[in-house]
């Protein structure tokens, strides 16, 4: 036997193992299709965007601007295709909006004629490769009438593809029909967020800015890729098997939220040159507001904190406006109280009177707070301090630096106002017939919640520190697309109602790569209280919560105890919580209402939990996950009640990969008895404590792979509970 022989044989087993050539997507069509530059440029194809929805095989885009059917043949691009086409190989075939330009004899073809004859041979063509074709309808344009309604610019060329798609058997994606849906569901204004269209002064290469409703940015081709790929799924081609799936239970990842992020014009104004002087002693309200007033009013941009010392009081950020800070730079909020005059907004769910914010935005769209600087919300002058929460010779600096100790001494107050107003029932709820002038007696301890963003669209959060905040730290309240990125929520461990972020009734928000370490709970989804939460109905919904660090915390991940207006669709994984009292905290009572559901967490890593690792709770009492030391707590009164629309409802959680070394307790479950906890999936699950826990009126509670390393040998306590499963 020569060499070579010797070595085919040697070979052999091994070609057997070699696996068969991957299939190929090709995509063939136009600008709406094409790949598009990244740099200094708004415009995206869909195509660009596809591959993100596939795992498992190489997408070869072939659109090109400007290109019709006739143009594509001629120009001998199909012929490229071809030429590379291997059986098994898929087509994508998408034209239409450059085949209509009956003014261009080089691209026009007539629907019923050039095109349909061209379509027809991509189809056959593909085919004797041994390749697989699908039709794509052309995407629409942006248009409406003086009414609001849709304008559809296709014509007949739509149909020609589905009738040929339909006579030759041919997969059909009708991103003609979807992408009208999509149009029509985001409405005049905000479908201008899916287009190119972008004001002067954003790019260089569009220096006076453009209006495009024909081609997509960023945003809007995601979305249309992601049409694509739902169809994909939902007809059963054959690329189905490519579609990416998600961490989540079931989920692909066209099934998560797109979040919209805002753009801003390349000018910036430096706060110094309104007068602005980074001395400490200098209160800078009036100049930064200045500069952020001049921005809005030019179209926007960006206001730039030097590095510096800046004392400043209240700071009212408006549309297009990025409020930059540099690094260094030290954003110090004032802790005059006259500076912050009493305003009517929200507070924990309810409508209430509260000092203005340190930094708030209301109805704003297109704002940011970006950079590697501090925002501090002096927020030691205004909070409450229990005794249990320091140690002596902490204590005894506090109350020596003035204030007023509490008649059992256990209790410190800033000043009489704050401690007039711990004894006020419902201090700063808005009551009918009162003024502002009524709450004037208990004005400190209405102490605001540091950045308060309102009603607003389109926000980012990113890179900054934001500490020591009077009350909740980060409180986006009814917003639309709002991006938390590397930010960092810091407060002290004892800082009463000291939350870092609460996302409360707001829609298509993502929180990545941040890090809490607070007084409170740490990322916290809230919806309303009580029957004011119900009657705005507005849950929060479409949440990404991804690669995030929680330190000191009430609780991890939160949801409640304010969500009267739901909750839904929201995402959680790839989490580290160390320390937190509780790990994954979902909360409420009776009197809330509001369904919890679609909740859905994967990937969480848990270390030195004081109380629950993982706690669903509808009994909640308004206290500190830990009993404090000398502190007595009753057990609730277990009583049946009917249900009504304050009875509040948590299901459909989906629980998979936790791991948690060190908890005092690991899964506690407790139901109403007229509304159990349902439906509760918990898969693959790792839990080191001291006890296994509890279920109490529990339904459908199913826990795959769950070890529970206690010394209690695991063993849960289950009571008044249905449908328990326990298995691997």
């Amino acid at each position: 036997m020569n060499i070579r022989c010797y070595l085919l044989v040697l070979l052999l087993p091994l070609i057997s193992w070699m696996p068969a050539d991957q299939p190929r997507i090709f995509l063939i069509g136009d600008s709406t299709m094409s790949d598009k530059p990244l740099q200094d440029n708004p415009e995206r194809g869909w195509g660009q965007l596809f591959p993100q929805f596939l795992d498992g095989i190489e997408v070869k885009n072939y659109a090109v601007n400007g290109r019709s059917t006739k143009s594509f043949i001629n120009e001998h691009r199909w012929d490229t295709v071809l030429a590379q086409l291997k059986p098994g190989d898929w087509v994508l075939i998408q034209f239409g909006h450059n085949d209509q330009k009956k003014d261009d004899s080089t691209r026009y073809a007539a629907p019923n004629g050039a095109y349909k004859d061209n379509l027809l041979r991509f189809v056959k063509e593909a085919r004797a490769k041994g390749a697989n074709p699908v039709l794509i309808t052309p995407v629409m344009r942006r248009k409406f009438d003086d009414k609001g309604i849709f304008v559809d610019q296709h014509g007949d060329y739509p149909g020609v593809v589905r009738a040929l798609a339909a006579q030759y058997k041919v997969p059909l994606i009708d991103l003609h029909k979807s992408s009208e849906a999509l149009i029509v569901q985001q409405g005049v204004q905000g479908s201008e967020k899916l287009f190119k269209t972008t004001p002067a002064g954003h790019y260089a290469t569009l220096p006076n800015g453009v209006t495009d409703n024909t081609h997509f940015n960023t945003y809007g081709a995601t979305l249309v890729a992601d049409l694509v790929a739902k169809e994909i799924h939902e007809k059963h081609i054959g690329l189905d098997q490519y579609l990416r799936k998600a961490v989540f239970e079931g989920k692909y990842r066209f099934d998560l939220p797109e979040i919209y992020e805002p753009h801003f014009r390349r000018d910036t104004l430096n706060i110094a040159s309104f007068g602005a002087k980074a001395d400490g002693v200098t209160l800078n309200s009036q100049a930064i507001n200045a500069a952020i007033d001049s921005c809005t009013k030019r179209g926007g941009g960006v206001v730039m904190v030097p590095s510096g010392l800046w004392l400043t009081g209240p700071i009212v950020l408006k549309s297009n406006v990025n409020l930059y800070l540099a690094p260094n730079a030290i954003l110090q909020f004032t802790t005059d109280f006259s500076q912050y005059p009493l305003i009517e907004t929200t507070y924990e769910g309810l409508k209430a009177m509260r000092c203005q914010a340190p930094l708030s935005a209301a109805g704003a769209e297109n704002i940011a707070i970006t950079g590697k600087g501090i925002l501090d919300g002096g927020g030691d002058a205004w909070r409450i301090v229990k005794k249990d929460k320091l140690t002596e010779s902490q204590w005894k600096k506090l109350t020596t630096s003035g204030g007023i100790t509490g008649e059992d001494q256990k209790t410190w107050y800033p000043s009489e106002k704050s401690q007039k107003g711990s004894k006020t029932q419902q201090a700063g709820v808005i009551a009918p017939g009162k003024t502002v002038a009524d709450y004037n007696d208990i004005k400190d301890f209405l102490r605001p919640n540091m950045i308060s963003i309102a009603s607003c669209k389109y926000v980012l959060l990113e890179g900054v520190t934001f500490q020591n905040s009077p009350a909740w730290c980060l409180h986006p309240l009814l917003c639309e697309h709002i991006t938390l990125r590397n930010v960092y929520a810091k407060n002290p461990w004892y800082a009463q109602n000291g939350d870092g972020l609460d996302l409360e009734s707001c829609r298509f928000a993502r929180i990545e790569g941040c890090t809490f370490d607070v007084g409170d709970d740490g990322i916290c989804i809230k919806s309303g209280r009580d029957e004011q939460g119900r009657k705005r109905g507005v849950p929060t919904a479409d949440v990404i919560v991804n690669n995030c660090t929680v330190y000191h915390a009430h609780g991890g991940f939160v949801i409640g105890s304010e969500m009267s207006g739901g909750a839904n669709n929201l995402y959680v994984s790839d989490c580290s919580f160390l320390g937190t009292d509780i790990g994954l905290r979902f909360k409420t009572t009776r009197g809330r209402g509001g369904i919890v559901e679609k909740i859905y967490v994967n990937n969480i890593n848990m270390e030195n939990i004081p109380a629950e690792a993982i706690l669903f709770d509808m009994y909640y009492m308004a206290k500190d996950p830990v009993v404090l030391a000398g502190e007595k707590r009753d057990a609730p009164k277990v009583e049946t009640i009917p249900v009504t629309e304050a009875t509040p409802r948590f299901r459909d959680f989906y629980i998979n990969n936790v791991v948690c070394n060190g908890a005092a307790k690991a899964i506690f479950i407790r139901g109403l008895p007229e509304m159990p906890i349902s439906d509760i999936y918990l898969n693959n699950i790792t839990i080191k404590a001291d006890k296994a826990g509890d279920c109490i009126e529990g339904k459908n509670i199913n826990l795959t792979n769950v070890k529970l390393l206690t010394a209690d040998n695991g063993k849960m306590n289950v009571q008044d509970s249905k449908a328990i499963k326990m298995g691997d």
